[in-house]
């Protein structure tokens, strides 16, 4: 098995990860950090945001694993587009990463806030509304970098035809709904679980699992890489 072959099957399952963990860290969370009453709340379902945190953490490690794992094969049709690529892939798993430390220092506040008594006003409310909106932000900020990272990956995979096209164009359209539905539930305007945002969102979660697979199973355009390798090599 060549390197092309091993990363295109790592790619696959580094998309799965972080879709199956980006699924879970919602699940696990649920509404725990809705509600006026968020910080006795937090403390009473602390496994559920241990395991919510745990699951965005590896959605963290696993968007910027792609998006490094596919700079060597990328950079070879366009470098400046591929650096760009895991450029954002990187930043968006950072925030990810920086919104789990959000949410446990959230926790750990709450269990302060339940020992203290609960009391009515005090610092521990003004520390736990802004660790809630920085969480909140943080995380949206992740999804938002994911955005422009998309783009860029459809489009240098469309041109390179690493994948066969109607995979890429399937990404370049669903991206824009993905992209529309991340701005609505950031700004309030839609949920997550709603109708409109499952519409919004499904398009480009089908797709990264359908290419996902075909990583998996078929692997790179082996022309595409051929062809990659001689445009370097003649640059």
């Amino acid at each position: 098995m060549n390197s092309n072959r091993k990363i295109a099957i790592i790619v696959g399952l580094l998309f799965i990860a972080a879709t199956v963990a980006g699924i879970l860290s919602v699940v696990s969370l649920g509404s725990v950090l809705d509600g006026p009453d968020y910080l006795v709340t937090v403390s009473a379902n602390e496994n559920q945001v241990i395991m919510a945190a745990l699951f965005i953490l590896i959605m963290g490690f696993a968007v910027a694993g792609i998006g490094i794992m596919m700079y060597p094969i990328l950079k070879k049709h366009n470098e400046a587009l591929a650096l760009g690529y895991v450029g954002f892939r990187v930043i968006e798993g950072v925030l990810f990463i920086v919104s789990v430390v959000s949410l446990l220092s959230l926790l750990t506040l709450s269990q302060e806030f339940v020992k203290a008594g609960a009391p009515g006003a005090s610092h521990f409310q003004t520390l736990g509304t802004l660790l809630q909106e920085e969480q909140y932000w943080v995380y949206h900020m992740g999804t938002i970098s994911f955005g422009l990272a998309a783009p860029i990956f459809y489009y240098l995979l469309y041109q390179s035809k690493l994948i066969p096209r109607f995979l890429s164009v399937w990404g370049l359209i669903g991206v824009p709904l993905w992209l529309a539905a991340s701005l609505l539930i950031m700004f309030g305007s839609l949920t997550a679980s709603s109708g409109l945002g499952m519409f919004l969102y499904l398009p480009i979660g089908v797709n990264e699992m359908v290419l996902a697979i075909w990583l998996i199973v078929k692997g790179f355009n082996s022309s595409a890489i051929a062809s990659g390798s001689v445009k370097t090599d003649i640059n």
